[in-house]
């Protein structure tokens, strides 16, 4: 492939991001995002991929938006590996499936089912799509430390959100139900779009990831007759995140 001066979807060249940098879904949370960095600086917007730079500790971190679902999030993470960066923290949302998992609370992933097709270009579904272990680590201490309501476990990732929201008006409704039956089964703590693919292409370009999410809503309970309120306020995983990476950093520097 022609080497290009900027990277094609992201529009930035090496020296645009830091080597640390967080993955929020949405192009809007990456403003608030960076409002925790020191001196952040708006580098550009292309397409889902809006992005920021300052530092933390005195480190160059970044944030970028991946959109929705793996193509577009492996795009982002390709393009930001080859101008520089090599860790990365998902800072998402997810739906619970676990009972336990209520609206407002964090989920630290420890692993992700991979109900999506972007990470089987890049290995066989036997691989499995794990974090590293040390971002893990960082994630649920901050958690924790913040005071958060905080879980652990695997979350289910797909390529369609109306496969989860609305199986019965699919085709193939029956393969959705009964996956979701054993998502449920297997104690999954809830589904979101992006940590699979990312986790699994992380691995191959020898990067580190980690993921975090705050929950929306938990449609099983809701299924369940259970009490719980719908929040849209992410400030919770983003601080979570923040501290995270920081933790990271810190240990970065300490190993030097």
């Amino acid at each position: 492939m022609q080497k290009l001066d900027k990277q094609m979807h992201i529009q930035c060249v090496e020296g645009d991001v830091g080597r640390y940098v967080i993955l929020p879904g949405d192009p809007g949370r990456c403003e608030a995002i960076a409002a925790h960095f020191d001196n952040p600086v708006h580098v550009g917007m292309n397409r889902e991929y809006n992005i920021y730079t300052g530092t933390l500790l005195g480190e160059k971190v970044s944030v970028c938006s991946t959109g929705i679902g793996g193509p577009s999030a492996s795009i982002a993470m390709e393009e930001l590996v080859n101008i520089g960066a090599d860790t990365f923290i998902r800072v998402g949302t997810c739906g619970g499936i676990d009972l336990n998992v209520r609206s407002g609370d964090v989920v630290v992933a420890t692993g992700a089912v991979r109900y999506e097709h972007t990470s089987l270009e890049y290995a066989p579904i036997e691989y499995p799509a794990v974090p590293d272990l040390d971002i893990t680590i960082a994630l649920r201490e901050a958690s924790r430390e913040l005071g958060y309501n905080t879980h652990t476990g695997v979350v289910q990732c797909k390529d369609a959100f109306y496969g989860q929201h609305m199986p019965q008006k699919s085709p193939v409704y029956y393969d959705l139900l009964q996956k979701w039956e054993s998502w449920k089964r297997l104690g999954v703590k809830a589904s979101e779009m992006e940590s699979a693919a990312l986790f699994v292409v992380a691995d191959a370009l020898h990067v580190r990831c980690g993921s975090c999410f705050h929950v929306i809503w938990n449609q099983e309970r809701e299924a369940a007759g259970l009490d719980q309120d719908m929040t849209h306020d992410t400030s919770g995983a983003i601080k979570v995140g923040i501290e995270a990476l920081k933790k990271i950093i810190a240990q970065d520097k300490a190993r030097k």
